[in-house]
């Protein structure tokens, strides 16, 4: 199917392999839906638990990490900057969130994701 789609890029491309390689390599996600059933079913009530709070920053803390390793390695990416220093702000305003109604949940959250010393 994505040979479909990339055949008239491939005719006008003189070099097939690194357009091809490229596209390939955008096309990868760094998040398959198995993981993100895997993160609500560990940090919400259920797999289809998608709006509580816990689960919201558990998922938040991923892509957070995720965004952080690919920094480490494209210092100059600063639109990757910019989304991190937005995320890593809702991710904080949930946590306060959570502190303000529950405090042992708010615990237990910062203890399993690690993200206090």
């Amino acid at each position: 199917m994505i040979e479909n789609i990339l055949i008239p890029f491939l005719k006008w491309k003189k070099k097939e392999t690194s357009f091809k390689k490229i596209f390939l390599t955008l096309i990868v996600l760094y998040m398959t839906i198995e993981k993100k059933k895997e993160i609500f079913q560990t940090y919400g009530t259920s797999v289809y638990d998608t709006g509580s709070s816990k689960a919201q920053v558990a998922l938040f803390t991923y892509r957070i990490n995720h965004l952080n390793n690919h920094l480490k390695n494209n210092k100059k990416d600063f639109n990757t900057e910019r989304a991190l220093v937005k995320m890593v702000g809702k991710r904080k305003k949930l946590l306060k969130y959570i502190e303000k109604h529950d405090i042992n949940n708010y615990k237990n959250i910062i203890k399993h994701l690690g993200l206090r010393k």
